[in-house]
């Protein structure tokens, strides 16, 4: 269920309110565009900034409008427990395909309080499991034998690699059968070398703009067309790069404005991009004639 590219979609704001309409429109956009899922209220969807009522809303409505054409992998994660549980037991209620749950944040567990978090969750609700591995976001690395302890629960089924290790994406593979547990990149730049050493995919922030290449990409590493892979890869890398000029979604949601797919404001504490960024952004995009 869980392969090829994902997008970790944004949320799109009007003033102090979450765009539903838009939300709606971005969501056949990626449909129509042959995306393989979708992701709300991950990082790129600014889910900190979100009320719980807006959270269980953004999902309600993705799963909604998706209808069963693609897999809706629910934002769920949280550094309480208690809170994380509730939220994927709503994903699972509203019908998400599965859920993506973050490393605790600002906390920082041990590994062993790491592995009962997730497990809490994992025993609770009947969903499948992406776990979430983003130290810069987090302040906490699971490690590789943690991944290979959870991913024997029937529920854990894959992880977002986000480390930009590529020695921690080897360790993890060689840990854990990939029957059982998928691994999908984190970042977009490293989709094709995550790939090339068994991740079955990417959950992406460039593919709100171009779910299509971004698409070409991870069908042409599946299917095992190296040289087609390579090029697309060669292809999207200025992009990928652009994309994290600033934090994310600062540019991606700028790009998208620019491309004439408005997604709206950005919610404090994010804000707009320096004129200098914004320009080098706006450069790269025309150079592929994207605006």
């Amino acid at each position: 269920m869980l392969q090829g590219a994902l997008t970790a979609m944004i949320t799109p704001f009007r003033g102090d309110e979450v765009d539903f309409g838009r939300l709606s429109e971005n969501v056949t956009f990626q449909i129509e565009r042959g995306i393989d899922g979708l992701v709300p209220v991950g990082t790129t969807g600014e889910s900190p900034t979100l009320s719980h009522a807006e959270h269980r809303e953004v999902i309600e409505r993705v799963v909604e409008v998706a209808a069963g054409r693609v897999p809706v992998v629910a934002g769920t994660g949280s550094n309480s427990t208690s809170e994380a549980l509730e939220l994927t037991k709503h994903a699972r209620r509203v019908g998400a395909s599965a859920a993506l749950m973050v490393n605790p944040y600002y906390n920082k567990p041990t590994q062993e309080g790491l592995y009962r978090h997730f497990m809490t969750v994992a025993d609770a609700v009947d969903l499948p499991i992406v776990l979430y591995n983003i130290p810069g976001r987090t302040g906490i690395t699971m490690s590789a034998p943690t991944i290979a302890r959870l991913a024997s629960h029937e529920h854990i089924v894959a992880v977002k690699e986000a480390t930009g290790s590529m020695d921690m994406a080897s360790e993890i593979a060689g840990l854990c059968d990939p029957a059982s547990l998928a691994i999908l990149s984190g970042d977009d730049s490293l989709t094709l070398p995550l790939m090339s050493l068994g991740a079955r995919g990417v959950i992406s922030v460039l593919s709100n703009l171009i779910p299509d290449r971004v698409k070409a990409l991870t069908d042409a590493a599946l299917e095992g067309d190296l040289g087609t892979a390579r090029q697309v890869h060669y292809e999207l890398f200025p992009l990928c790069r652009v994309m994290f000029i600033e934090t994310n979604p600062i540019p991606i949601k700028t790009a998208m404005a620019m491309a004439g797919r408005d997604s709206g404001d950005l919610r404090l504490p994010l804000c707009e991009m320096f004129e200098a960024n914004r320009q080098d952004l706006e450069s790269t995009l025309r150079a592929r004639n994207l605006v």
